[in-house]
């Protein structure tokens, strides 16, 4: 027989099919593992952007703590362990990321600031809560702060873990609000309180404030050396009058400049009337005496009204010894007298 070719069996075309069938797998495959490398590169993207967003955010963070002077601060619970970032490490007058060991950093804090701080911390640490305080230390470079320290305590499953917060440098701050108070409350030419002070210490007057006494001083002869000499002298005598005053009344309660050349001085209960007049001639003896100023030997005088503390009110108690303050200047001025009111005269004053 002539050999004839094998041809195989079963269908001629089933090879190519399965090849086909690789052929469209792979595809899908290939297409599964684009959409993935897409999405990757779309995730890569979204962070990307979110970490130079993130950088952003933190530089403008970065740059508006240092420039508000505001650090972040936190410690564990019960370790102890602290972490800060530059700004606190700056207003500690620290070497930034130097070790911490708050058994130390504690020490910058005065008696009463370490007071007030451990008794808030405490406080908020037991009742899961927080504070804010205002508090000065002292730097490890011996420089001088006030800080103001916010906190939080937090918890996990009711137990804290964490205390963390805000120290900000308001050292200007506390500043001017010195000097706002100061302005407010003291006479900035001689350093007295001023009238305003006086006026709120004389109405808080009650059994737990107690006033003994209200001696009211004018000083004789001021007008003429004001208008001979100039204003410029006539302050300068109103300071010495100011210092001769408070080197006169150790004891006063409150000493204070009430008009141009008007002062007051509040004296306490515990003085009895020999006392008060004591004071009273003190003062006079003191202003008596010459004052030099400018290559001059001025004399001035001092004319006193004395008031004893009774049912009055503030108000009759200012008035009484402002009576008692003319009595004084009637009598010749340059002595003192002490208002007594008499049966049938109200407001009359009788010599001390």
């Amino acid at each position: 027989m002539p050999d004839t070719p094998y041809v195989p069996k079963g269908p001629a075309s089933q090879p190519g099919k399965r090849a086909g069938h690789e052929s469209a797998g792979e595809r899908r495959r290939d297409a599964d593992i684009s959409k993935l490398k897409a999405e990757l590169a779309a995730q890569a993207a979204l962070i990307a952007g979110q970490e130079v967003a993130l950088a952003h955010s933190r530089k403008i963070f970065d740059r508006a703590s240092l420039a508000a002077r505001i650090g972040v601060w936190e410690c564990s619970l019960p370790g102890e362990q602290l972490h800060w970032t530059d700004v606190v490490y700056d207003l500690f007058d620290l070497p930034r990321g130097a070790t911490l060991d708050r058994s130390e950093i504690i020490k910058c804090y005065p008696q009463e600031s370490r007071k007030a701080l451990d008794s808030l911390r405490s406080r908020a640490i037991a009742e899961r809560s927080g504070f804010t305080l205002d508090a000065e230390i002292t730097t490890f470079a011996g420089h001088s702060r006030w800080i103001r320290i916010t906190a939080t305590v937090e918890c996990e499953a009711d137990v804290p873990v964490r205390i963390f917060g805000m120290k900000q440098d308001i050292t200007e701050e506390k500043i001017l609000s010195d000097r706002m108070r100061y302005l407010a409350e003291f006479d900035a030419m001689t350093g007295l309180a001023n009238r305003a002070r006086f006026q709120a210490r004389l109405a808080q007057a009650d059994a737990s404030h107690p006033l003994g006494a209200l001696l009211l001083i004018d000083l004789d002869g001021f007008k003429a050396v004001n208008d001979t000499f100039g204003h410029v002298v006539g302050d300068e005598c109103l300071k010495a009058a100011a210092e001769r005053l408070v080197e006169g009344c150790g004891e006063a309660d409150l000493v204070a400049r009430v008009g141009g050349d008007e002062f007051a001085v509040l004296l306490g209960s515990h003085l009895d009337r020999a006392a008060v007049s004591s004071v009273a001639r003190e003062i006079v003896e003191r202003m008596g005496k010459p004052v030099p100023i400018r290559g001059q030997s001025l004399r001035l005088g001092a004319s006193v009204g004395i008031a004893f503390a009774g049912a009055g009110s503030p108000c009759d108690l200012f008035a009484q010894a402002d009576t008692a303050l003319y009595a004084a200047k009637a009598a010749g001025r340059n002595t003192f007298r002490i208002f007594k009111a008499e049966a049938g005269a109200k407001g009359r004053s009788a010599a001390a």
